[in-house]
């Protein structure tokens, strides 16, 4: 009876929180030629701020807050990985999966994204910037490193608005990997 009691305690406990998805992306006209059968995306490296389920906007004083009662619906690293890898399968070429690998065989290549700064800045703009790696498995391909700065505008400091801006961002870094990846 104590167990039960415990469970129902801590059920009770859920918040009311708005849960927020990056949104998904449509099938682009015409996908990317890459020259990579394969490619895995490896998880996405968040700074520790990111990290949090909090959907957070920049105030004008520069501190970063937690847009009240939202949280992102996913793990925002499990979230961001698999909106890009969903943004890379559809644009590209190339058979698309997040890591781990789910085939016997292994990818062609790896692309590893760091993210340093994600924020929805008190001037409308959100902000995504790091690095991406794209990895040879074989040591055949040519393997590379390029550092990105993607600035899109947000309608305004609620959680659907950074959402959405967020999901911009992430087409328009798939788009450069892949160009990159078809060189």
């Amino acid at each position: 009876m104590s167990i039960f009691l415990l469970v129902l305690s801590l059920a009770a406990c859920g918040g009311n929180e708005d849960l927020f998805l990056v949104p998904p992306v449509t099938t682009p006209a015409a996908p990317i030629a890459v020259g990579a059968q394969s490619l895995e995306v490896r998880d996405v490296i968040l700074p520790a701020y990111v990290a949090e389920a909090d959907i957070l906007v920049q105030e004008a004083d520069g501190a970063l807050r937690p847009v009240g009662g939202a949280l992102w619906a996913d793990d925002p690293r499990t979230g961001i990985t698999q909106a890009l890898a969903r943004r890379l399968d559809l644009g590209t070429t190339a058979t698309v999966a997040a890591e781990p690998w789910p085939l016997f065989d292994g990818p062609d290549r790896s692309v590893q994204v760091t993210i340093d700064r994600m924020v929805a800045r008190a001037d409308g703009q959100f902000e995504l910037g790091g690095q991406f790696a794209v990895i040879s498995r074989s040591g055949a391909a040519r393997e590379f490193l390029r550092r990105f700065e993607i600035v899109e505008p947000y309608a305004g400091p609620d959680p659907q608005s950074v959402a959405d801006a967020l999901g911009r961002a992430l087409t328009a870094l798939s788009s450069r990997i892949a160009e990159s990846i078809a060189r």
